[in-house]
């Protein structure tokens, strides 16, 4: 398999390298996540019950309230935060709380991240670059 390459908006600086976990549903930091393991407790929610932690989180956008930023602030302090978050459209809150947090973020991409990537896939993101790059693709 041929490596592939999606093209992005920086919003917040880094280089990482991990796995995905991808969600087709928005997603609050504030009600929608267990802040003390970064596990999606929402009931309903596509990914209810995984775990974001050291993963690159992509989903379509955030929602919630500004809280939700200090949320995701919190769980950056207790190492249980994703180590990216890739989305179709950023919101201000996830944007804020990934600043405050130091983790590297993107949206605005050529290719759509949430049909694009899978969760499992091994990703490798350089903000400044603009590229994310599916380097291990899961076997679906």
């Amino acid at each position: 398999m041929e490596n592939i390459l999606l093209k992005g908006r920086q919003l917040v600086a880094g280089k990482t390298r991990g796995v995905a976990i991808v969600s087709r549903d928005s997603l609050s930091f504030w009600g929608g996540v267990d802040y003390k393991t970064g596990t999606v407790n929402k009931q309903g929610h596509d990914i209810h019950g995984q775990c974001f932690a050291g993963k690159i989180l992509v989903c379509p956008t955030g929602k919630g309230s500004g809280a939700g930023s200090l949320r995701l602030y919190d769980m950056w302090l207790r190492q249980v935060a994703p180590i990216a978050i890739l989305n179709r459209t950023a919101d201000e809150v996830m944007v804020i709380g990934a600043i405050i947090s130091d983790i590297p973020m993107m949206d605005s991409f050529d290719l759509d991240p949430v049909e694009t990537i899978h969760t499992g896939d091994e990703l490798e993101i350089d903000t400044a670059a603009g590229t994310v790059e599916i380097l291990k693709r899961t076997q679906i």
